[in-house]
């Protein structure tokens, strides 16, 4: 399968950055599928739809929902590319539509996706929510998945920058999971299921990002709602979207995640996921929270009346302005950052660091400031 020129054939183009909303997808499910797909299937806190689209008429049922937490859109866009590619009369659409049937819920929290917030609008995280189910975004899912009684579910989210693919230098551009359904951690029929698509999975995506794949941490959490399906017998895969270099709206992201949706589909259709492969799995390396944004090495600093050379740290945080999303950058680590990189680095050569509050990097600053005479630095950055 060549994927990228599916991806590039079937890219969403009316989708893009890291701020998409339900005001950003209505038109596109109007623009591209019949009714008899998509439908209003309940609504959020605020009153918002929650859409569903579904296709297929195989007997294996596939469910997937992106956009969970409402910061999270980067599965999001990759899902309305397959929805692209799915439309399509090609032999391979028509030979998965005839094996499955697919439940799409693009957009679970529209309230926090319009918020860019985590949580819904009665800030609770719903992925922390499937012991009590109380709110209607919770009850929704769980009621859709008793209802189309799924063969397998794909759980879609977006993670930090901070982490790392294991040891490497490398940032986690994607990760998986399959979730713990005991706090033994063990592994059953349902989870090998989950386990061995993954292995496959990462197979193929190594081609694209190899060493850029993690794994995320298995520790069991009743509350959530991988955790919650896989113990109640459907095996569940967690995707992780995570950074690329260079690419904080995650628009290559969305490429791997779209290629992981095809290569995992594929790997269904052809049952290849029945051999035991917990090694695969175990080798994919696990998330390390290595990372800044943007670290600075060498930088002389005056702390106690005293010169020194150290090393800091600033971290994007997301904001959202005049309806835009805008990275703030922030002072926030200083010190020896052995064992940490940056996906920015900058030698600052023994250079004294000055800002307007004097010669030492505050933690919670707004990363603007100089080094030695004309270095000056905004939002983080070199000004050119």
């Amino acid at each position: 399968m060549n994927y990228l020129s599916i991806y590039q054939k079937n890219k969403e183009t009316d989708l893009k950055g890291r701020y998409i909303t339900l005001q950003n997808i209505e038109p596109v499910l109007g623009k591209h599928f019949s009714k008899n797909e998509i439908q209003v299937i309940g609504k959020s806190v605020k009153g918002k739809s929650i859409y569903a689209y579904q296709v297929g008429t195989g007997n294996f049922k596939i469910l997937l929902w992106s956009q969970m937490h409402g910061n999270e859109s980067t599965t999001t866009k990759a899902l309305f590319d397959l929805f692209n590619f799915l439309d399509s009369d090609v032999e391979q659409v028509k030979n998965w539509k005839e094996r499955f049937s697919f439940y799409f819920i693009p957009m679970l929290n529209p309230d926090g996706a319009e918020m860019y917030s985590r949580e819904n609008a009665n800030q609770i995280d719903l992925n922390r929510d499937f012991i009590h189910l109380s709110q209607p975004e919770s009850q929704l899912l769980m009621n859709v998945f008793k209802d189309f009684k799924p063969d397998f579910c794909f759980n879609l989210h977006d993670q930090r920058t901070v982490f790392g693919a294991g040891q490497t230098k490398n940032p986690a551009t994607v990760s998986f999971l399959a979730p713990s359904y005991n706090e033994e951690r063990e592994i059953n029929a349902v989870r090998l299921k989950a386990i061995n698509l993954i292995a496959g999975i990462n197979e193929e995506l190594q081609q694209f990002i190899s060493n850029q794949v993690g794994r995320f941490d298995d520790g069991f959490n009743r509350n959530c709602v991988g955790d919650t399906f896989q113990q109640l017998g459907v095996p569940t895969v967690l995707f992780e979207a995570g950074h690329f270099q260079n690419d904080y709206n995650r628009e290559e992201t969305r490429k791997f995640i779209f290629i992981s949706l095809l290569s995992a589909f594929q790997l269904l259709y052809e049952n290849d996921i029945v051999n035991n492969k917990i090694d695969d799995y175990l080798k994919i390396p696990q998330n390390n929270p290595c990372f800044f944004d943007i670290v600075y090495r060498n930088v002389k600093i005056n702390y106690d009346n005293s010169n020194l050379i150290t090393n800091f740290a600033a971290q994007f945080k997301e904001e959202i302005i005049e309806n835009q999303l805008v990275f703030k950058a922030y002072i926030s680590s200083v010190g020896d950052l052995n064992g940490f990189y940056g996906h920015t680095e900058f030698d600052a050569l023994q250079e004294l660091f000055q800002d307007d509050e004097g010669n030492f990097p505050k933690i919670n600053e707004k990363a603007d400031f100089m080094l030695g005479n004309n270095k000056i630095f905004v939002n983080g950055l070199l000004k050119k």
